[in-house]
């Protein structure tokens, strides 16, 4: 791995001071310049262990790049062009759902680029292709973005969406003046709880217990979130990118339950280094109990090689956990990339 991508890696893993002090009278996670966690088990590494973790990755990717060759299945592309209203899920890869409800197309954290990296050579490769061809998508309605990281948020991708869809997009706080800088208007920018009405669908900002940054200088200037959607008759919950924490069961007492619920589980060693911002499997489990879902996506692993645990690892470990958990393993959906579900 070139020398940028240990800056990536910065990016991705580690959060820091520099917002400020909190703002009396706003929202306990708001800063005078920024945001901030407020679940007490956020404590991200010390700064010695976050540079031989850097160190060791660089290394590694430099000379033994690991590879995967998950499974795909090919999109049942006549049943998603013609949906009428049927409520479908779709795993194009990595935190990219495409969520069709009520007649509205959603993309999640929408990413078609090779690399989630602010560098055409360098940094976190695809290790799998989309699942499903940008070329092939329906026409987009809504898009909900979770944070600014390179793996959740691709410029290219956003503005070939912008150019040829024309959809809303839906952003945390001060996100959208970014969108603005890249010559996307159509954004609304919303708190935790804060919610809007788009084409009858009602979507939800919530909390994520997570960090933000696409630079060493932008730590934590922009919020990150989850998000709620809710239809006529089903909910789905989007977890986007989080620790685990409290507010998992307050999401789920306050907007549950919800008919499908997309968390991720990937990205989680070494642990000292990611426990403050990933869930594990079984962390990831135990919160889709705390928001109350019925069936689980998971999601933000098998695209990215972004952590040291084995690629094929984290839905293996799902599964051990549900069976232990003695969970219905049909309410646990692992998607290959590309397959659609009803739900």
């Amino acid at each position: 791995m070139r020398p940028p991508a240990a800056l990536l890696l910065v990016l991705l893993t580690t959060g820091c001071a520099g917002v400020g002090a909190p703002v009396p009278g706003a929202p306990a996670h708001h800063r005078e310049n920024g945001f901030a966690n407020v679940d007490a088990s956020y404590q991200p590494a010390g700064g010695w262990t976050r540079f031989t973790f850097f160190i060791t990755r660089i290394v590694a990717a430099t000379f033994a790049p690991r590879t995967a060759n998950f499974p795909s299945i090919a999109s049942d592309l006549p049943a998603i062009l013609d949906n009428r209203g049927v409520a479908t899920v779709t795993w194009v890869g990595h935190a990219t759902l495409l969520v069709q409800l009520d007649g509205v197309n959603i993309l999640t954290d929408p990413h078609w680029s090779k690399r989630a990296s602010p560098f055409l050579f360098a940094g976190p490769k695809r290790v799998s292709p989309p699942g499903l061809k940008f070329e092939n998508l329906p026409p987009i309605h809504v898009v909900v973005i979770s944070h600014d990281h390179y793996d959740h948020l691709d410029v290219a991708t956003v503005k070939r969406l912008a150019a040829e869809h024309r959809p809303k997009f839906l952003v945390p706080l001060r996100l959208k003046p970014w969108f603005a800088d890249i010559g996307i208007t159509d954004v609304d920018e919303l708190d935790w709880w804060d919610h809007r009405v788009v084409k009858g669908l009602t979507f939800t900002c919530v909390p994520a217990q997570h960090f933000s940054g696409r630079t060493l200088w932008d730590r934590n200037r922009r919020l990150w979130s989850g998000w709620v959607v809710a239809g006529r008759a089903k909910r789905l919950y989007f977890a986007g990118d989080s620790a685990y924490f409290d507010g998992f069961k307050e999401i789920g007492a306050r907007l549950g339950p919800f008919d499908l619920a997309a968390l991720p589980i990937g990205a989680y060693m070494p642990a000292v280094i990611m426990r403050a911002s990933h869930t594990t499997p079984e962390e990831a489990l135990r919160a889709f109990g705390d928001v109350r879902g019925q069936r689980f996506i998971p999601i933000h692993w098998g695209t990215f090689d972004l952590a040291e645990e084995p690629l094929d690892e984290p839905p293996q470990r799902l599964v051990t956990e549900a069976k232990r958990l003695r969970l219905d393993l049909d309410r646990i959906w692992v998607l290959q990339h590309g397959q659609t579900r009803v739900w």
